[in-house]
């Protein structure tokens, strides 16, 4: 995902709270991190590679559950992020944000600009307020990797499973990802793309 510039923060302004979203567009796209407003720009192959992982996670998606791309989670008064893709409870099918406790999992994929963000104020974010799996997928290098974290009795993430190869999981529910498989289908896209 490629990042647009953070909004310019007023100087009496140090932070951003959701209390200060009203004050922005509604159709505006955004991220609060720690504070920090984020106005997100993904590219095609971003989304692209999102659906793919939209699509795998729904194939034994339990009939409580719904999977969506792209949906404010709200956690905190500093915290209001958008995971690239989420499990949640389908009563929330039409509302936003969601809170945080209805998630079973959250998904990023990294972006040049979004390394830092995505491995740890993210993992901090959605560890401290429970989200159960945590999935990281990297498509910057070669191989595009996947790794899984799952939460542990003391509130951090610890890696269950990395691989750039088929990954297979039970959390939130059974999933395989064909990580080859994406990577070629990157590289398709890029061969077109003439890069």
């Amino acid at each position: 995902m490629t990042v647009a510039p953070m909004l310019p923060i007023p100087p009496e302004r140090s932070e951003w709270t959701v209390d200060d979203l009203g004050e922005l567009p509604e159709d505006l796209p955004y991220e609060l991190v720690n504070g920090r407003l984020i106005v997100p720009s993904p590219t095609a192959l971003h989304q692209d590679l999102c659906v793919r992982l939209l699509l795998a996670l729904e194939d034994n998606c339990p009939p409580d559950y719904l999977v969506s791309i792209d949906l404010s989670m709200r956690i905190d008064r500093r915290n209001e992020p958008r995971p690239d893709v989420v499990a949640i409870r389908r009563e929330h099918a039409n509302r936003s944000p969601v809170p945080v406790e209805d998630a079973l999992l959250a998904v990023e994929v990294i972006s040049p600009t979004s390394t830092f963000r995505d491995l740890y104020d993210k993992a901090k974010v959605y560890a401290h307020a429970g989200v159960r799996s945590y999935w990281v997928v990297d498509p910057l290098h070669e191989k595009m990797t996947l790794t899984e974290y799952a939460l542990s009795a003391s509130g951090d993430y610890e890696v269950t499973t990395h691989t750039e190869d088929l990954f297979v999981t039970e959390r939130p529910w059974k999933v395989s990802v064909d990580l080859p498989a994406l990577t070629v289908r990157r590289a398709g896209l890029l061969a077109r793309d003439g890069q």
